[in-house]
């Protein structure tokens, strides 16, 4: 596709070129490196995340450790969940905590 202005030619890209092509063709080695890294840290944040909120999610022993140990994680599960309209989990925590301190 190319479009004619006052005799100069401006060649646009393509849309059927995927991004990562493009972006590989533009992209020297350390830029390349450098995404690749962010990329993977990324993925790795999100994997991470979610293994964190499942653990959570499915164990209430776990919960009662991530109390103890990152408080303002636990609160944050407690907030995702309520947000999603999930009522009760912490409420039954502390009910069984309370119980099991006496």
């Amino acid at each position: 596709m190319s479009s004619s202005r006052q005799g100069k030619q401006i060649f646009l890209p393509t849309p059927s070129l995927p991004l990562s092509y493009v972006m590989s063709r533009s992209m020297d080695p350390l830029a390349k490196k450098i995404f690749k890294g962010v990329l993977i840290a990324e993925l790795m944040g999100v994997f991470g995340a979610y293994f964190l909120f499942n653990k959570m999610n499915t164990s209430q022993d776990f919960r009662h450790t991530m109390s103890k140990k990152f408080p303002f994680i636990l609160e944050v599960y407690y907030k995702s969940i309520e947000h999603s309209g999930m009522y009760g989990i912490r409420e039954q925590d502390q009910e069984k905590w309370l119980s099991s301190k006496n």
